[in-house]
Formats: structure tokens, C-alpha cells, sequence
């Protein structure tokens, strides 16, 4: 008998396996099971060899233009890869470890689609390929915020998604648009994630609702100020502390961020088990529920609700996030970061060295991606009552606006000034697209070189002690005016420390202060206060940045 394929042997003889010794059903099924056993054994030799692609690198993406662009994933150990795109033909072998990367020469932007082609043992195509601009953003809730969904919604949100008709730009998110959350169970991992499911989308009024707002408004902006198209890659968890975001290395190798890892420990104690948290969490909502029911009954308040399950393990673990949800998008081509968050950080002793922290991950990401990329980010706005005293340092985020400005002196930086954005009642402020204007401004003059008259607020540059005056110098500060009314915002003291509401006055592009009640004034704080009273600007109607000449307590 000659060789033949089981499968169609079977198919041709079961009819009568009397005619052939070899079509008899026991021995039909002993080489059947033979051949199933060796195709089990030699099935993680094949899955290894599959040459494989992390989820960034999918349908419908957007690779930076003007750049090298890594191409990377995995094979069988020696495998050869070729990867070839728009003309280029790139080949590697894969490592020990099965890990290859390839690099593309920088390309043009292209709103062509293209189709990206992986050779190895197995053949990969990624369709719908554009060229363009690549941003990632990342942060807390506000950054994460969706056009309509998570967080709430923008202003005019129907209006604004039913015109969402954008094909050239898309956004990147993890799994179902949301990997962790502080209200979920899901733990960041030790290491570093090589990769994690997630995909492209287009934009179209079908999906722009799930767009982060930040992501979309600014993306929509900088494509229709370059004409080019624009990937967004969306890695925020709302409610986490910067912390989480920095790798543990880089964390560990400055000795100024040891209080954060103190801080941490404090809030996640050892032996801290999600699981067990949420089941008590559970339970005790349980109980409130049958208590409320009860009280309801009788006439009587219902008691107070116990708090809801917060995942510390999400919020407190230094470089969890960045575990999680950074590296396995490390070492993606990329222009810049878009960068909000500092909520979770701006009442506790870790906005005191908030400026170094972010110091920090802006020098470790850059180091882990390779490549000097832009960070601008979103100094926080106002909220909440609005100020009455000349100075309120104890006030939420007072201190670290101070220390998000203090990350200003590394190169390649920029900070959106959103005082006149923000809500006193609302954490998540709807306006987004004009904060997303605010760091558009910045990346059209700083990043692209466009001809921007007013991309920065006014930015405190010196101050000039003279007898019973001050005169105070700022830069950014063109068109110097006030945002309406008299001047407002600005407090003086002597070498008592108590700070009083100053006279000021805009003169020659300077603000003149003074006070009948400060002989001889040593300090000046300006919108120094969670809601503060600011009302200076620039000509384009940016208000000016908070800041203070003293380092008192």
C-alpha cells in the first residue's frame, strides 16, 4: 500500500473496510491516534516558529513619519524575518529568546493606505496602514475621559460625534478601551508586558464616542493643521498617582523618590489581597443594602453607604502601570506624549516631589523608548471654591502646579496653562477640546515650527525688589493685559510672611505691585490658591501660569 493521507483514506474506505485490511476501524484508529499524538507533540514547535506581531502593530495603524520606524515581534530562535513596506525591504534573525526587531527608514506621510508584510515561516499582512503623526497619552481620568462614556462626555457630545467623520485618524486602545481600573480586580503585573491585546479604530461617528476626548481633539487639530494623518495611543487609568507610570529601575535609582515608595507602603500594606478587599467591599455593601431596605421600611434615614472597592494594588504600586500598560507599546514610533495627570497627587506629601517624579519618567520613558520625543502635559486647572485669602498654600494642587512647572527646564517640554478652563464642581471638566487646543498650540509652534503668535501663557520670569515695590517680568507675555477688570491675583509680604492683596498695575509689559500695608516687600505669590483669582494674560488670552518668588512653608 502506498503512502496515503489518513483523513482521505478514511473518507474512501468506511464505506467497506473488508476490501482492505488497512480500512478496518481498529487499525484505521490506531494510526489516526499515532498521527494526532505527533501532531500534538510537534504543535508548540509549530506555534513557536509562527512568527507573531505585538497588538500595536495591527490593521488600520498609523506609523510616524520622518522617523525611524521599529518593526518587532516574535519567531522560532535563528528564524529569518523580512519585513517590507512602502518600498523597503528589512530582514533580521529572530534572538535566543525567539525576540526580532527590524527598522524602517524614516518615511513620508502617506494617507494612502498600505499594507505592511512579516515573512518567516508563516506570512502576516497588516492592512489599512497610514503614515503620519503618533502621539501617546497618558495620565488619569482626565486623559482617558471618552468623547461619550467613560467619565462622562464633552460639551455639544451628539453633535460633536455625529460630525466625527475623520478616516485618517485613529486611535490605539488596550483590550476594550480600558485594561485596569481602581474599581476592578485586575493587578499590573512585576515586569514589564512585552505585549497586551488591544487595536486600532477608526474614527467615524460610529466610534468616536469612545475616543479619549484629549486624544481626539487635539489629533483632530494638529491633522488639519499638517494635512497628514494621526494615531493616537491611549494608555490612561483614571485615579492612579504618577508613581505607577514610572518604571521600578528608574524609580529605585534616584534616591529623592524613596518617600514615594514609603508613601506607597503606607497605603498598600503587606499581605494586601485585591480579592479578599473586593469580597469585603462586597459584603459590606450587602449588609448596607439590607440595612437601607430596613430603614426605608420603618421611616427612618438610611444609613450612610460604605465606600465602594478601590484597588490599591492598581494605585499604589510603583511602576504597575507602566508594567502593564507603557512597555508593551515600547518601542513604537512616536512624536511625543501628551501627558494629564496629577489629581491623585495634589494633596498628599507626594505633590511635594511631584517635580522630580515626573523628572523622572519623562528621562526613563525616553531612555526605554530610545528616542528624545516631545512631553507636553496639562497643568492642572481650577476647582472648587474660589479664593478668598491673598495666599492658600494648603489648597488642592496648589503645590504641585509649582512642581508640574519645575519639569519645564528639560528640554523638549511644554506645559498647556489651563487656568479659566477648569470647574468648580466638576473633576472632569467638559471643555475638553479646549484644553486639547491649549497643548495643540504648543506642539504647532514647538514641535512643527508653525507660525503660532500665542502658544504660552505668560510664565514667571524675574522679580525686582525695590523699596516699598515690586516689579515683576514674565515671559510669554506679548499683549500683556488683564482677562477683564482690574488687575486681580497677586499678593506681597515683608519679612513677616504674611501675605496681603497687592495693588498691581500692567505697565510697559510688566506688573508693578505694592501695598500700603508692606513697607518693604520680599515675596510675591500670584494665583496661589486651588480656584485663585488670576486674572492676567497674554494678548492671546492666556492666563498667566501660578507662581511664587518664596520657598516658605
Amino acid at each position: 500500500m502506498k503512502k496515503q493521507n489518513l483523513l482521505s483514506v478514511y473518507s474512501v474506505c468506511s464505506a467497506d473496510y473488508k476490501k482492505e485490511p488497512w480500512c478496518a476501524p481498529e487499525y484505521f484508529m490506531k494510526k489516526l491516534s499515532v498521527l494526532l499524538l505527533s501532531l500534538l507533540v510537534l504543535a508548540p514547535a509549530f506555534a513557536r516558529a509562527a512568527v507573531r506581531l505585538p497588538a500595536i502593530i495591527s490593521d488600520h495603524m498609523v506609523l510616524q513619519a520622518g522617523a525611524d520606524v521599529p518593526v518587532w515581534g516574535w519567531a522560532e530562535p535563528g528564524e529569518a524575518i523580512t519585513v517590507a513596506f512602502a518600498g523597503q525591504t528589512v530582514s533580521a534573525r529572530a534572538a535566543a529568546d525567539g525576540a526580532w526587531r527590524v527598522k524602517l527608514a524614516p518615511l513620508q506621510a502617506a494617507s494612502s493606505a498600505q499594507t505592511l508584510t512579516v515573512r518567516g515561516a508563516n506570512r502576516l499582512e497588516v492592512a489599512d496602514v497610514l503614515v503620519g503623526e503618533v502621539w501617546l497619552g497618558s495620565g488619569q481620568s482626565n486623559m482617558a475621559m471618552q468623547m461619550k462614556g467613560l467619565h462622562g462626555q464633552v460639551d455639544n457630545a451628539d453633535a460633536e460625534i455625529a460630525a466625527a467623520v475623520h478616516p485618517r485618524l485613529r486611535m490605539f486602545v488596550h483590550d476594550d478601551e480600558y485594561v485596569y481600573s481602581i474599581y476592578k480586580l485586575d493587578v499590573p503585573p512585576d515586569k514589564p508586558d512585552t505585549d497586551r491585546p488591544g487595536r486600532w479604530i477608526v474614527c467615524t461617528p460610529g466610534t468616536a464616542a469612545k475616543f479619549s476626548a484629549i486624544g481626539y481633539y487635539f489629533g483632530r487639530e494638529i491633522q488639519q493643521a499638517l494635512d497628514v494623518p494621526f494615531g493616537f495611543i491611549n494608555t490612561a487609568v483614571g485615579g492612579t498617582p504618577i508613581s505607577a507610570w514610572t518604571s521600578l529601575p528608574a524609580q529605585k535609582s534616584e534616591p529623592g523618590l524613596k518617600p514615594s515608595f514609603d508613601w506607597n507602603a503606607r497605603q498598600l500594606k503587606p499581605g494586601y489581597d485585591p480579592a479578599a478587599a473586593q469580597k469585603e467591599a462586597d459584603e459590606a455593601k450587602r449588609a448596607w443594602l439590607l440595612q437601607r431596605k430596613e430603614a426605608l421600611d420603618a421611616g427612618r434615614p438610611a444609613p450612610k453607604a460604605p465606600p465602594p472597592f478601590k484597588n490599591l494594588a492598581v494605585m499604589y504600586k510603583n511602576g504597575g502601570l507602566f508594567n502593564g500598560m507603557v512597555a508593551p507599546v515600547i518601542p513604537c514610533a512616536i512624536r511625543g506624549v501628551l501627558w494629564y495627570q496629577g489629581e491623585r497627587d495634589a494633596l498628599y506629601q507626594t505633590a511635594g516631589y511631584y517635580g522630580l517624579q515626573m523628572e523622572t519618567l519623562i528621562k526613563d520613558w525616553r531612555a526605554q523608548w530610545g528616542r528624545d520625543m516631545w512631553f507636553l502635559w496639562v497643568q492642572l486647572p481650577e476647582t472648587r471654591a474660589l479664593q478668598k485669602l491673598p495666599s492658600e498654600p494648603k489648597g488642592w494642587g496648589v503645590l504641585l502646579r509649582e512642581r508640574q512647572a519645575q519639569a519645564l527646564r528639560l528640554s523638549r517640554t511644554g506645559m498647556a496653562v489651563t487656568l479659566g478652563l477648569g470647574d468648580e464642581k466638576n473633576g472632569h471638566p467638559q471643555n475638553k477640546a479646549d484644553f486639547a487646543h491649549r497643548l495643540a498650540l504648543i506642539a504647532l509652534h514647538d514641535v512643527y515650527a508653525r507660525p503660532v503668535k500665542y502658544w504660552m501663557a505668560p510664565m514667571y520670569k524675574s522679580a525686582a525688589f525695590d523699596k516699598n515695590q515690586v516689579t515683576v517680568t514674565f515671559d510669554h507675555a506679548d499683549g500683556l493685559r488683564t482677562a477683564g477688570g482690574e488687575l486681580k491675583g497677586f499678593a506681597i509680604a515683608g519679612a513677616d510672611k504674611k501675605f496681603v492683596w497687592a495693588d498691581a498695575r500692567i505697565e510697559d509689559g510688566r506688573v508693578i505691585l505694592s501695598s500700603s500695608a508692606v513697607k518693604k516687600p520680599v515675596a510675591v505669590r500670584y494665583a496661589w490658591a486651588t480656584n485663585p483669582l488670576g486674572n492676567l494674560a497674554n494678548g492671546g488670552g492666556l492666563l498667566a501660569a501660578p507662581f511664587r518668588t518664596d520657598d516658605w512653608e
